[in-house]
């Protein structure tokens, strides 16, 4: 079983999360910049994000404020959303089924695929960090997603694109892969994920074949 972070491995969302955090945050009075968003929460759910800020900085954010997040990220994500480069290609050729387990909730999940035309891949096996107390770095989302499709964590894969989503498969028992993707650079983080745990580093999807009959070989 192979399965996937959603959001800057199989669909390009990282940019738009992160400005349209940035903006929530500002309209909240919380002066934080998207980049500075991108390095330090990078791969984490929001409601961890929030926490951390709130005690940062002593402020409590408007209780509809992960709505308001929501629906701004839903308009932006229908509007600009693009797949990762080759993904497609990646996903057509891993045979069987495949699984989505990324730290947002389940209906960004399912929009993001339905708008890049990835969801067919993956039909209901979609696993949010929404369904869990710990959210990634902690390995509670995996050992769900493994649980939930009856697979051992030990023959299970994780692509991953974050520290945080590398040491949560690791720490399930799953072998994981780190991914670059484009709009990133690769190498400050290509070092984070190797020292997460990845037992390798692609920076692109059409190298996840070999990089997987590699791993299968082991």
């Amino acid at each position: 079983m192979v399965i996937f972070d959603c959001n800057g491995v199989l669909v390009d969302s990282e940019p738009i999360a992160n400005a349209v955090l940035a903006d929530a945050f500002g309209r909240a009075g919380v002066s934080v910049t998207a980049d500075t968003l991108a390095y330090r929460f990078h791969g984490r759910r929001l409601l961890d994000i929030c926490k951390v800020v709130q005690t940062a900085t002593k402020r409590t954010m408007p209780p509809d404020f992960e709505a308001t997040v929501a629906t701004a990220m839903h308009q932006r994500l229908r509007a600009e959303l693009r797949a990762v480069p080759h993904a497609c290609h990646a996903l057509t050729w891993i045979r069987g089924p495949k699984a989505v387990a990324s730290s947002s909730a389940l209906d960004r999940i399912r929009l993001s695929l339905e708008v890049t035309d990835l969801l067919r891949f993956f039909e209901s096996r979609l696993f949010s960090a929404d369904l869990v107390t710990k959210g990634k770095p902690a390995p509670d989302l995996f050992l769900l997603a493994a649980e939930r499709l009856e697979v051992e964590p030990t023959d299970c894969i994780a692509v991953e694109d974050s520290a945080a989503g590398v040491t949560a498969a690791k720490a399930a028992g799953m072998r994981p892969i780190g991914f670059v993707s484009p709009s990133r650079t690769e190498g400050r983080l290509a070092d984070d994920l190797l020292a997460a745990g990845a037992r390798a580093v692609i920076a692109d999807l059409r190298a996840l074949k070999g990089a997987i009959i590699d791993l299968r070989g082991w």
